[in-house]
């Protein structure tokens, strides 16, 4: 399973792709995680249903410092060719 998020609120500058990339890879998820001109961060995650929706929860909170306003997601049951997560 593919699960692509958008996060948008205070996600830029407070160490939210580091660290949504650190619970990916816990949850042995594959994708990436980039910030977008909007001030907004997608996160693309590949892996079981079960840890995908781990992520989101994850996501919703953020690090510390994030303020989360809202996100958008979309599922889909590509699973693109990512061999690790990272950050872009």
């Amino acid at each position: 399973m593919q699960l692509k998020m958008r996060i948008f609120g205070k996600v830029q500058g407070v160490w939210y792709r580091a660290s949504t990339a650190g619970v990916a890879r816990d949850l042995k998820l594959r994708g990436h995680a980039k910030n977008l001109p909007d001030d907004s961060v997608e996160v693309v995650a590949v892996g079981s249903e079960k840890n995908l929706l781990k992520l989101k929860k994850w996501c919703a909170q953020g690090p510390t410092r994030s303020m989360v306003e809202r996100i958008e997601e979309e599922w889909s049951e590509n699973e693109g060719s990512f061999e690790d997560f990272k950050v872009l």
